[in-house]
């Protein structure tokens, strides 16, 4: 089910119900929520006033009016056309969120963005369908809280870099290296996406239909179609950074294959279909 926020009604019903006393677990079963959403909703948007304290609490007009106004600040790159043009286009030029946010403040922008903003931008549905994460330095499935526990491991590590390969994949003097890539359709097709492998040296090209981004699915299919080649020709494979390559350790332990990965593939590989 999608998320949807609680609208004015559902909050004046919290406010009459919490002046009644009324438990929050029967207020969540009146509105058909969850109760961790009433609880959350009372948290975030309760009134708190030190003086006179008597009057803290929690008023429905209120509340809506600090969720529009936190809603409006997370989405200012959604409503401000020209602000969010800049901002793509530094951050497209290797710019990272934090140098954008810093330049605006210095230069004496009359619309500022913080770096968290343009953060939540890039890995919400808009930065998602712009595959904006891509030029991040270091780029995640999801924006990680400010104060999460770091990872054990990296998804993508340093030593697997495009700029670590072997000189003869880089050289294409060798059969069996291959360069993958993903080729994704308008939203209207779902999820439905083709992969292609390119050998590097021949240019023979194999491209196979998916059902599902998933990267757990890709890399089965992916060595379902490669594990019928003989090992010599199937040496390696270098991707993108693509989130739908992460579990390109499998490839290793699958069917022996190196995987090698960076954002730097040429243009042409970068492929949407519309």
């Amino acid at each position: 089910m999608a998320h949807t926020e609680l609208n004015l009604r559902e909050r004046r019903t919290i406010e009459d119900m919490r002046n009644a006393k009324v438990p929050v677990v029967r207020i969540a079963a009146e509105l058909g929520r969850h109760r961790s959403t009433v609880y959350r909703e009372i948290r975030r948007n309760a009134f708190t006033d030190d003086e006179p304290p008597y009057l803290s609490g929690y008023y429905g007009m209120t509340a809506q009016r600090s969720a529009e106004a936190r809603r409006a600040r997370r989405r200012k790159l959604v409503r401000l056309r020209d602000l969010r043009d800049a901002v793509i286009l530094q951050f497209k030029e290797g710019w990272s969120p934090e140098q954008i946010a810093g330049r605006l403040g210095s230069e004496g922008s009359p619309v500022r963005v913080s770096h968290e903003t343009i953060y939540t931008y890039v890995y919400g549905p808009d930065g998602r369908s712009g595959e904006l994460a891509r030029y991040l330095p270091s780029r995640r499935k999801k924006r990680r809280p400010r104060y999460a526990r770091r990872p054990r491991g990296q998804v993508f590590p340093p030593d697997r870099s495009i700029h670590q390969r072997p000189g003869q994949v880089t050289s294409r003097e060798t059969f069996g290296d291959w360069e993958g890539d993903l080729m994704i359709f308008e939203r209207a097709q779902g999820k439905m996406n083709v992969a292609s492998l390119v050998e590097r040296k021949t240019r023979f090209a194999v491209l196979f239909r998916n059902n599902g981004r998933s990267s757990t699915h890709i890399m089965r299919r992916l060595i379902d179609v490669m594990e019928l080649l003989p090992q010599p020709a199937r040496r390696s494979i270098t991707f993108d950074r693509g989130f739908e390559f992460r579990e390109w350790r499998k490839l290793k332990s699958g069917i022996g294959t190196d995987a090698w990965l960076g954002c730097d593939l040429p243009r042409d590989f970068y492929s949407t279909v519309d």
